[in-house]
C-alpha cells in the first residue's frame, strides 16, 4: 500500500479541501482519466482497491498511472476516550483531493475497456467522478 518512507512531522493539521485543483487537473500521461468532481480525503486503502479493480479489468494490458499520493497522516483517538488529552495517534495515510483533480490515468487500451475499468475504480472511491479523455491540441 502507498505511504511515504519519511516525513518531517509525525502529525499534521487537517487543512482545507475547498477550492479547485490548479495542478494535476489534465490528462497528462495516458489517453483516459478519472476526474474528481468533489473534494475529499482518499485513503491509501481506497486508492489501492481502485488500482486493483482497474488492472484486473484490463487484464494487465495497457498502462495505469496513479496521479494522487497519500502523503498526509490522519489521527484518531481511541474509543471511549474523554475529550482533551491532546491529539490522537496517527492511524493511516490520506491523499487530499480537490475538485477537478485527475485521480487515475490509463493508456494502451480501447476506450470502451478503459471506461469500464475506470467505472469499477470509481465504485471503490468515496467521491463522485467523471470519465475524461485527453484533449489534443489543434
Amino acid at each position: 500500500m502507498l505511504s511515504p518512507k519519511r516525513i518531517k512531522y509525525r502529525k499534521k493539521q487537517r487543512g482545507t479541501t475547498d477550492g479547485v485543483a490548479h495542478r494535476g487537473n489534465t490528462v497528462a500521461f495516458g489517453e483516459y482519466g478519472l476526474l474528481a468532481l468533489e473534494p475529499k480525503w482518499i485513503t491509501n486503502r481506497q486508492i489501492e482497491a481502485a488500482r486493483v479493480a482497474m488492472t484486473r479489468r484490463i487484464k494487465r494490458g495497457g498502462q495505469v498511472w496513479i496521479r494522487v499520493y497519500p502523503d498526509m497522516p490522519f489521527t484518531k483517538k481511541p474509543a471511549e476516550t474523554r475529550q482533551g488529552n491532546g491529539k490522537g495517534n496517527p492511524e493511516g495515510w490520506v491523499a487530499v483531493v480537490k475538485t477537478g483533480a485527475v485521480l487515475f490515468e490509463m493508456g494502451g487500451v480501447e476506450e470502451a475497456v478503459a471506461r469500464e475499468a475506470l467505472e469499477l475504480a470509481a465504485a471503490k472511491l468515496p467521491i463522485k467522478t467523471k470519465f475524461v479523455t485527453r484533449r489534443v491540441a489543434e
